[in-house]
Order: C-alpha cells, then sequence, then structure tokens
C-alpha cells in the first residue's frame, strides 16, 4: 500500500517501544514523527499540526499517576487543529487509560500491542478524521435548516433517557458528531464516550477487543485487560459503521446487548457491563432489512431510536452558514485574509449537490483559502468541477483519452454504485483498506 499525507507523532519516553511503532506505521503513512519527551513538542507542534498523536501517559520514572501524560493530551486538544489521541498505556493501568478518554483521547493502546490492532486503531483515527467536519464554537450541529432543527430536537430529546439510538445518513453528514451530542446531552455526559469502527477490528481479535481477555487465553495475552464494553462503563459507547460488522460479530454483539454482560475471552464468569449504545452506519434501510446482511434481531436492538441525518442536498438552507464557518476557520488557521464570497460563487455552491455532504464543503473550503488570489472567493476558487462524479468506465472509452486520475476516479465510482454506497464492499472489490477509499474519496470530491 502507498504511503499517506498523514501526519503521525509517537511520544514515548520508552525509545524501543517508539521505534516499533514508528516501524510499523511508517509503512503505509507519509510522516511518523518520534519524541521521547514532552518538553520539545511546542516547537514542534509550531512547524504544523499531527493528524494523530499515540500518547504515552507516563515519561519519568517510577511515575504511575499519568499526570504527565494528561498534561499533554490537555495541551494538545486546546491546539487550533487538535489531533486524534491514542493514549498508550501498560495493562494494569487501565482505568486511567479510561480517564484519558474522558478527557478527549480518541482511543486506548495496551502495550505490548498487536501490531494489527495498532494499525486498525491509526486507520480509525484516521478515516473518521477525514469524515467528521470540524466543528463549530458554538454548535456542534450546525444548520438552521428545518431537518438540522429537527436532528437537534430528537438528540434533545432522546439525550437525557438511556435509549439505545441508531443514527443514519451518507457518509460525511457527521454521525459521529450527532453521536457525540446525545452523549453531551446524556446523564452519561461526564464519563466517557468510546468509538469503535466495528468494520476495522479484525475479525480474529473481534471478541478481545470488545469484551476483552484473561492472561494466557492466546499466545500474546500476557495479562488480563479490559474490552472497550468494559473501558466505556458508566459512559456511551459508539459503534460506528456497525453495518459493516460480519454477521458471526453481530450474533456476539446481539449476545452482549440482551444480556447486558460479556464474558472475557479465558474468563470462567461473565460481567455486567454499564454503557450506552449508540450506533451509526451509512448502510441505506432497505439493505438494514435485508437478514443477509443485518440479524434483524440485533437491528431490534439497535434501533429504539432513529435518527435520519440529511444529506446536504437536502437542507440547502444550510450551505451559507457552513461555507461562512469554514471560510473563517480555515483563514484563521493558514493566516489568510477575509474575503467576500463573489454572488456567482455564492450561487454556485448554493445549487450545487455536494456529493460528500457537509465533508466536501469543508475541504472545498479549505481549497478556496488556499488558492484564492482575488478580492472574493470565486467559483473556480471551490474546485467543483473536481467533485463531479464520474460515470463508470466503459470498454468503448479509450484510456488514454484519460488521466490516471480519471480512470482511478471512475473505477472508485463505479465500485460505490455496485456495493450501493457500501465503503466496506466497495473496499473490498477494488482491493483497498476502508481507511485508503476513505482518502480517495476525499481526493476526488466523492
Amino acid at each position: 500500500m502507498a504511503p499517506t499525507t498523514a501526519r503521525i507523532l509517537i511520544l514515548d519516553d520508552d525509545a524501543d517501544v517508539a521505534f516499533a511503532a514508528r516501524m510499523l506505521l511508517r509503512r503505509r503513512h507519509g510522516e511518523v514523527i518520534v519524541l521521547h519527551a514532552p518538553a520539545a513538542l511546542p516547537a514542534l507542534l509550531a512547524q504544523g499540526a499531527f493528524d494523530v498523536v499515540l500518547l504515552d501517559l507516563n515519561f519519568t520514572p517510577g511515575r504511575t499517576d499519568g499526570a504527565e501524560g494528561l498534561a499533554v493530551l490537555d495541551l494538545l486538544r486546546r491546539q487550533p487543529q487538535p489531533p486524534t489521541v491514542i493514549a498508550l498505556t501498560a495493562y494494569a493501568d487501565v482505568p486511567l487509560a479510561v480517564e484519558a478518554l474522558k478527557r478527549g483521547a480518541g482511543d486506548f493502546i495496551t502495550k505490548p500491542w498487536d501490531n494489527a490492532r495498532l494499525q486498525a486503531a491509526v486507520d480509525g483515527a484516521l478515516a473518521r478524521r477525514a469524515a467528521t467536519p470540524v466543528p463549530a464554537a458554538d454548535s456542534v450541529l450546525m444548520g438552521d435548516s428545518p431537518a438540522m432543527a429537527a436532528v437537534r430536537a430528537m438528540v434533545a430529546g432522546v439525550g437525557p433517557t438511556e435509549a439505545n439510538v441508531l443514527v443514519l445518513g451518507e457518509n460525511g453528514v457527521g454521525k459521529e458528531l450527532v453521536a457525540r451530542a446525545i452523549h453531551g446531552a446524556s446523564r452519561r455526559a461526564g464519563a466517557a464516550f468510546l468509538a469503535v469502527d466495528m468494520g476495522a477490528l479484525p475479525e480474529a481479535t473481534f471478541e478481545s477487543e470488545l469484551f476483552g481477555h484473561r492472561k494466557g487465553s492466546f499466545t500474546d495475552a500476557r495479562a488480563d485487560r479490559d474490552g472497550r464494553f468494559q473501558a466505556a462503563r458508566g459512559g456511551t459507547l459508539f459503534l460506528d459503521e456497525v453495518g459493516n460488522t460480519p454477521l458471526p460479530g453481530q450474533a456476539k454483539l446481539l449476545a452482549a446487548l440482551e444480556r447486558r454482560e460479556v464474558t472475557p475471552l479465558g474468563a470462567d464468569r461473565p460481567q455486567a457491563i454499564d454503557v450506552r449504545i449508540v450506533s451509526a452506519t451509512n448502510l441505506s434501510e432497505a439493505s438494514l432489512f435485508d437478514p443477509s446482511v443485518f440479524r434483524p434481531d440485533l437491528l431490534f436492538r439497535l434501533n429504539t431510536i432513529v435518527i435520519r441525518v440529511p444529506p446536504l442536498r437536502e437542507r440547502r438552507d444550510d450551505i451559507p452558514g457552513l461555507l461562512r464557518h469554514y471560510l473563517a476557520h480555515y483563514e484563521g488557521q493558514y493566516a489568510r485574509p477575509a474575503r467576500a464570497l463573489a454572488e456567482s460563487a455564492s450561487a454556485s455552491l448554493f445549487e450545487w449537490h455536494w456529493p460528500g455532504n457537509v465533508r466536501s464543503l469543508r475541504h472545498a473550503c479549505e481549497r478556496a483559502v488556499i488558492l484564492a488570489a482575488g478580492a472574493a472567493y470565486e467559483t473556480a476558487d471551490f474546485g467543483l468541477n473536481a467533485c463531479v462524479p464520474a460515470a463508470p468506465i466503459v470498454a468503448t472509452q479509450a484510456l488514454d483519452d484519460q488521466t490516471l486520475g480519471e480512470v482511478e476516479r471512475g473505477a472508485i465510482a463505479a465500485a460505490l454504485a455496485q456495493a450501493k454506497g457500501n465503503i466496506s464492499e466497495a473496499a473490498r472489490r477494488l482491493g483497498l483498506s476502508r481507511a485508503a477509499l476513505y482518502r480517495k474519496l476525499d481526493k476526488h470530491g466523492l
């Protein structure tokens, strides 16, 4: 797999651990930087933002309270463009990792880690980062349209309850933002919000990742470890892309939800769980009700309340406000002058069909801020033509009449159409990982 353009930082005082992580991640990601002490972090951040930071929680020999790592986490969360933080912790320090989740970390990895687990965590963080819009300072769920007002009303109504919620919507509409808003409106808001990309969990470690394991339960199980259900205790467990969970995994997930308990691998008795479940998928409702794709009994457990997040083309009244927000955001980020939006550009952007929803609008705004040279933003600055969905490549079309990018774009569009929008299935058809496909969707504005 070709390297990505992600910028990753490993902050760990153990040189061997940091080296092992760097050697693993540099195979698939463009820039992986290692830092052994937090003191040098501010100067490094001044050189540019990071997409993902792998953060050890203790740096001074003998320290086990995690105060140093949590202070670094707070610093990273205050950045104008905060990275996704994955906490690195010893098996015995899982409660400390849960505290890091409460403070804003996106995930945690126990040391020594499984390479597939670490890679999946980084890939999942990058995929969610690409798919999630930059939140507004005053409102996470932006938009003044009746459709978004209805979404906010549902969040306000269901948030204080314990009902399971299923969030439906196309890629790029902000399903994780809705899930976080539900958590924030709940009585569990002070506890962890833990997101799990269900499509990225390796089948071989599915149970261990979700339900935990006991020392010696398999070859690399060197100590007891809590799973995601235990790590999110008292809080919210967000099952992202739950529609991509394989059927055997769906059966195991159903059993846990029905019994409200999980049995770690190697354990002889179950453990009660105390989590609220919020799920999301980009599958169509027709696919969800197809028993060959998704178990009906599991669906009924997850969809007590269904929130449908509309695509941007169905809430065009939100486009002007989103444009103002993202243009101002990137003008500040890149230290560019504030520009007005030309009237012709405003009309074009309002009528555009935005195939990638809010995510594609955000990237178009970033492009415009970087490339605009005139006194006002013009239509061409947003690169809308680059976002037009390409027709599937047909045999009669000469390849030498196309650029390599056009060929790639057409193949991706065709795979998405054949997979009916299912990202995992389209990635399988193309021979890509889900994270790689997300990056290509972003690249081509699909």
